[in-house]
């Protein structure tokens, strides 16, 4: 009688627990960290789900005996879960900023001796990302519409992955299953492709596989994405994956590692695991080892978040409250520049008054965590934004988020201007210093016109400290009458030469084919001179 007593209020509710405990695992994958608040919660879940079926037990003894008892393990489940509740209080407190603010103020090394002009390449329209997320995922629904044997079986994913491919700025995204049915019907051959989108030149390309891809994110069972990394690293805190393909078009999931500091505390990227959608074979790297083709080991929300702890806790933490002596804080938005084969992310920083000014930008190497701040003061990007819509506010367009450019060695805003559709309609620069400074140009005239029209309406002076200069001799002159303003062109060893009038009225008149002159210029694909004499 004993015997069975036992198993009934002791017994069965372990098993019954361990029982539901293997489903919520295999429903919500919990990492088994004591890092995690996910995996305190399911032992909190499961601690409440046994005293639960545990009190069984005392409801039979008030029918039975007519006496109320709480049976020990009853007292055992939920006064473990306040006890763990309390210890996992206690324990982040400590951790917290309250007491420990200068470990977070250096999540992120900020490297503040730079300079602007010396560090950002003067602008290359070849390699700028003028199409930003929405305008790439309506291309990549244009494209999907063109076939109509997919379309019926899979979505476009919304990743739309901003990466560096082969020296091309693309965004890259998978297709997915278009719901449980349409999963069923397919998972046999998987999903058949992904879409690239040029994020240059607005080229959108749906690249089909030869063997579809099985792990994915809307995949079932044990071919759901998640299920398949959990699996793999039971103990490992995963962050939000991102899809790439390497520099041969093979497609990956890409999936940070993170760890933390008490629970769920003051989280770090410790590695990435990338694995491959087709076969489900994985491999971890530590940070050291990445691959160069992976652009994204760092999310953006990361790395915005130890920004700003780098700006709120360097004086402390009860100076981040009260005096809030030097402190600064990211503004609203951010957007990614491509240099040197990497992905850079970049933000503006402004102060806790947030008013419409900035203080300076921070440009993030998306792969190895290199950050520099840069002192340019100048308009917040929102503010920038407003005053290009509203120089064609009788349309009604929207801005996209600006893009920081070098151009002629001033930092200026470049944003396009889409109508209501997300088309592109108009290109816009804008002076960081003076968002009043605005110039828009119809994108049909191209990016290089716009940037000409710019600078031609330019009321502040632009940088030629960093012009190359030398000796040239001048063939195939011509003069050319651009918008009422005179321009002089010419060749000289291969290359093409631009001067404005402007420059040396006194002189451009009269050079003529076979004259040697010395000139400054900024290099590009028509070299923009700045300074002409003989």
């Amino acid at each position: 009688m004993k015997k069975k007593k036992m198993f009934k209020s002791i017994i069965l509710p372990i098993i019954l627990t361990l029982i539901l405990g293997a489903i919520l695992y295999y429903v919500f994958l919990p990492p088994i960290n004591i890092h995690s608040i996910g995996f305190w919660s399911y032992v909190i879940v499961l601690l409440i789900v046994y005293g639960v079926l545990s009190m069984s037990t005392m409801f039979n003894s008030v029918l039975v005996n007519k006496k109320f008892t709480v049976p020990k393990n009853v007292i055992g489940a939920f006064g473990g879960v306040i006890g763990l509740i309390l210890i996992m209080v206690i324990y982040n407190v400590c951790v917290s900023p309250l007491f420990n603010s200068k470990s977070y103020s250096k999540r992120i090394v900020i490297n503040e001796n730079t300079k602007f002009e010396d560090d950002i390449k003067e602008v290359d329209f070849n390699k700028i990302p003028l199409l930003d997320k929405e305008s790439s995922q309506k291309l990549g629904d244009r494209v999907m519409g063109e076939m109509p044997e997919l379309v019926s079986q899979f979505d476009v994913s919304d990743l739309y992955t901003q990466i560096n491919y082969n020296d091309e700025i693309t965004r890259v995204t998978p297709l997915e299953y278009s719901g449980i049915v349409k999963y069923f019907s397919n998972r046999k051959n998987g999903v058949k492709g992904y879409i690239t989108v040029n994020s240059v030149t607005g080229k959108a390309e749906l690249v089909k596989l030869e063997k579809g891809m099985k792990y994915m994110p809307s995949a079932m069972f044990n071919e759901n994405l998640q299920r398949k990394l959990r699996f793999s690293y039971p103990t490992e805190i995963f962050g939000e994956a991102s899809f790439e393909i390497d520099n041969d078009g093979n497609p990956y999931w890409i999936v940070p590692t993170l760890g933390y500091s008490g629970i769920g505390m003051k989280e770090r990227v410790t590695g990435i695991v990338a694995l491959d959608p087709i076969t489900g074979h994985s491999k971890k790297y530590d940070l050291d080892e990445v691959p160069s083709w992976i652009d994204h080991v760092y999310s953006a929300y990361l790395i915005i978040e130890q920004v700003d702890d780098w700006g709120k806790y360097r004086g402390g933490f009860w100076n981040s409250i009260f005096g809030q002596k030097n402190v600064v804080a990211t503004t609203e938005g951010y957007n990614y520049l491509v240099m040197d084969d990497d992905v850079y992310l970049y933000t503006g920083i402004t102060s806790t008054l947030a008013d419409e000014s900035n203080i300076g930008f921070i440009l993030t190497n998306m792969r190895t965590k290199e950050t520099h701040y840069y002192a340019v003061p100048g308009a917040e990007e929102y503010s920038a934004m407003g005053s290009a819509e509203g120089q064609v506010q009788q349309m009604s367009y929207i801005s996209t988020f600006p893009l920081l450019i070098n151009l002629k060695g001033k930092p200026t805003y470049l944003v396009s201007l889409k109508d209501n559709a997300g088309l592109v309609k108009m290109y816009a620069f804008i002076d960081v210093q003076d968002y009043q400074n605005v110039v828009v140009t119809d994108y049909k005239e191209g990016i290089e016109k716009a940037a000409e029209n710019y600078l031609k309406n330019y009321k502040g002076e632009i940088d030629s400290s960093h012009d190359e200069e030398k000796k040239v001799t001048i063939s195939n002159l011509k003069e050319v009458t651009i918008d009422g303003n005179t321009y002089y062109y010419f060749e000289s060893d291969d290359n093409k030469y631009r001067v404005s009038i402007k420059i040396n009225p006194d002189l451009l008149p009269f050079i003529k084919n076979g004259d040697e002159v010395t000139i400054s210029y900024r290099s590009g694909s028509i070299n923009e001179i700045s300074k002409i004499e003989r």
